[in-house]
């Protein structure tokens, strides 16, 4: 009895153990992005690019190594069943999905413009401030517990931000003048709010994809990523040709390229 009972705990404990190597995994992911993500764009900025869509669309066109994990997960449930879904999500929770991706694409570029007239510290502080959004977000749509230490750290970082705005010409870029860095404050405590918004609403939507007592698996939560992130960049892409994003980049070429071409002449 006792092997049997060694026998049935194992799938357990590795299961366990997959799950917190997982966890492990993408906090040292979403670290490595939200840390060197603002440094790589605001070095953009301050080496003379203007490209705001650009470097919104940079932030979610990553979105195809997630097709790894979803692939992952389609071969063993295939493995084990011969008939299963090439998905695990419902098609309306894709649709919900499909939305909520347009609306961080809208955020990642007015975080993007934010950055332009911002440093990296007084934005990293700003952005911080979605916590108190996604708290009271989180009330309103799931009814999210509050808790003291939730409270507190509503506060501070709403302290924090206060004390900056009082301080708005002791940080500011070279060449950024007094009114585009309100601009840009304004924009990344929007930006704030809205990821504060589009978190509780992410997992709104994983509650109705579960649906009917099921577990919200890695599985479904990739594969509402890779939506997002899909949708997330196709609206940057439309952005970016609305812009001329493009145009101007084939412009810069050609104008590389002439002088070369007329000396070889």
């Amino acid at each position: 009895m006792d092997v049997e009972a060694r026998k049935d705990s194992t799938p357990t404990t590795r299961g366990k153990v997959m799950r917190r190597l997982l966890v492990v995994l993408n906090c040292g992911m979403l670290a490595l992005g939200t840390t060197a993500g603002p440094l790589l764009t605001r070095l953009y900025y301050d080496k003379g690019g203007q490209r705001q869509w650009l470097s919104a669309w940079l932030q979610s066109v990553g979105w195809p190594l997630l097709l790894l994990p979803v692939a992952a997960s389609y071969a063993a449930r295939r493995a084990r069943d011969r008939a299963a879904p090439v998905l695990l999500t419902p098609p309306r929770v894709l649709l919900a999905a499909a939305g909520l991706g347009v609306a961080t694409g809208a955020d990642n570029f007015i975080y993007a413009y934010s950055l332009r007239y911002l440093p990296v510290s007084t934005s990293a502080i700003l952005i911080s401030t979605q916590l108190a959004f996604t708290v009271f977000f989180a009330f309103l749509i799931v009814r999210q517990r509050l808790t003291p230490a939730t409270v507190n750290a509503v506060a501070l970082l709403t302290a924090g931000a206060a004390v900056l705005g009082l301080h708005v010409s002791s940080d500011r870029p070279a060449g950024v003048t007094r009114g585009k860095y309100l601009l840009g404050f304004a924009l990344a405590l929007g930006a704030a709010a809205l990821y504060g918004l589009i978190l509780p609403l992410v997992e709104l939507t994983y509650k109705r994809a579960a649906g009917g007592g099921r577990a919200v698996t890695y599985a479904l939560v990739m594969e509402m990523q890779l939506v997002m992130g899909f949708f997330a960049t196709v609206f940057c892409t439309v952005g970016m040709i609305i812009d001329k994003d493009f145009q101007v980049r084939a412009q810069i070429s050609y104008v590389a390229y002439v002088p070369v071409f007329q000396e070889q002449v």
